[in-house]
């Protein structure tokens, strides 16, 4: 935050100044009181575990400036404490105060796989032209975006900001404070429908994104989903689509592969712009289109954006690729649902010099009471791709490990239930020359067994 006062906190939220000065300056939130910047508001919120005001004290010590409370009515400190009815709500509305302080243009992404590579690389293709702001980490929740949208300063130029959803409402919550002139939809999948019950409901979910829309403002749609093809933007404003397909405005033509990295055209109306990327998987040609859509119309040219893209290496977590020790690791244990399990099985697949090529899976979480069938559907898949062994990790994955069985005898299965097994067996297992995926749920913690494979 520039130039954010006590005052200003409390024109915000509505708030009481129970004591200190409402001359305060502030300039970033904090939400955990064991880091506090100087000049911070330390903003305790009330979980399902964990009241955070009994940390107030120690936010202060670790050099919190002011503090919101909800469960206190007076107080008698040099420091400004803000009395709100809820610190939640009150967070949420210091986040669209803020926003409302700020002229750039912010791009919103939603979807339901992709949604931080495409943040990055649509990012990445603004920078030919831009000074930009892009979402830190995974700061994408009705917490995080208040807080991304305040450390947004007045040298940034555009912003790219990552909207997440968990649950009904959520987006229309986040979209309303970012308050965007582009949204971006990735796609329609089958994450979050344990809460949502079906795609269709995670469709109409993520087409709330457009409540935070402005008039004007244009919405990017992927023209290769079957949900969204036919999709049109809310009244006042404009839908482009991108994809593959001639349906789309921005199309990716001549897809083939050079040394393993997609390598395509990129077209629209009489533009025609060779493009290859640096990074694996033919999922990313979608996220290049969209990248190149919107630097497009932001003014940027298509090859200047294009040539931003060459140099884009991946996010840390999600599909990064390391050699280390003779072994070649795709570490893609961020997150997993089942596109982008298929995903990263495929960029596996494309490593030709790999003398065996193995797949170590976890579960897929948030799938719902069908989550057995779509893991063994990975599992028929895997019988389809050159894969040498199929390692588990988790309840549901054994449902890979069944299908494989059951599907493609030639492929080795091993199923783990702990963590500490599973790395005792990799460990003997792996061998100079093999080339493996770690894959799963970001609760299944695989990201600490890949660690262990390529960090020196």
């Amino acid at each position: 935050m520039v130039n954010m006062t006590v005052r200003e906190i409390l024109s915000a939220t509505g708030g009481e100044l129970l004591c200190g000065s409402e001359h305060t300056v502030l300039e970033h939130i904090s939400i955990d009181s064991r880091n506090q910047e100087e000049h911070s508001l330390f903003v305790p919120l009330i979980g399902e575990k964990v009241d955070a005001h009994r940390f107030i004290e120690q936010a202060f010590e670790n050099g919190a400036a002011a503090v919101l409370t909800s469960e206190h009515d007076s107080m008698d400190s040099e420091k400004p404490w803000i009395r709100v009815k809820d610190t939640k709500t009150a967070l949420q509305s210091i986040g669209s105060y803020y926003r409302n302080r700020l002229t750039l243009p912010l791009v919103g992404i939603t979807g339901s796989v992709g949604k931080t590579t495409t943040r990055e690389m649509v990012a990445c293709a603004l920078a030919a032209g831009f000074k930009v702001y892009k979402t830190p980490g995974n700061q994408n929740s009705q917490v995080g975006v208040p807080i991304t949208i305040s450390e947004i300063t007045p040298n940034d130029e555009i912003g790219v900001i990552e909207l997440g959803m968990s649950e009904p409402g959520e987006l229309t919550v986040i979209a309303k404070i970012a308050n965007i002139q582009m949204a971006v939809i990735t796609n329609i999948g089958v994450t979050h429908i344990e809460q949502l019950g079906s795609r269709e409901n995670i469709y109409k979910e993520k087409l709330t994104i457009q409540d935070g829309l402005t008039q004007g403002g244009i919405l990017f749609l992927n023209g290769d989903d079957d949900l969204l093809r036919e999709t049109k933007a809310k009244d006042g404003c404009r839908t482009i689509y991108y994809g593959t397909g001639e349906n789309s405005d921005y199309r990716a033509e001549d897809i083939h592969l050079e040394e393993g990295f997609p390598a395509f055209t990129a077209v629209c109306k009489n533009q025609r712009v060779p493009v290859r990327l640096a990074v694996m998987g033919s999922h990313n040609v979608l996220n290049a289109m969209v990248s190149l859509a919107v630097a497009a119309e932001c003014g940027i040219p298509m090859a200047a954006a294009a040539k931003r893209l060459s140099e884009f290496t991946g996010f840390k977590n999600r599909q990064q690729i390391y050699t280390h020790n003779g072994l070649t690791i795709i570490d893609d244990t961020y997150n997993a649902s089942p596109v982008s399990m298929k995903a990263g099985l495929e960029v596996l697949g494309s490593l030709t010099k790999a003398k065996r090529r193995i797949a170590v899976l976890a579960d897929m979480k948030e799938l719902g009471e069908d989550a057995p069938r779509y893991h063994y559907e990975i599992g028929e898949y895997i019988a389809e791709h050159p894969v040498y062994e199929v390692v588990t990790l988790g309840e549901l994955a054994g449902e890979i490990a069944r299908a494989v069985k059951e599907k493609a005898k030639g492929i080795l299965v091993k199923e783990f239930m702990e963590q500490e097994a599973l790395v005792v067996y990799l460990k003997e297992e792996l061998k100079e020359g093999d080339s493996v995926l770690f894959k799963g749920s970001n609760s299944m913690k695989l990201s600490q067994v890949a660690d262990q494979f390529h960090l020196v």
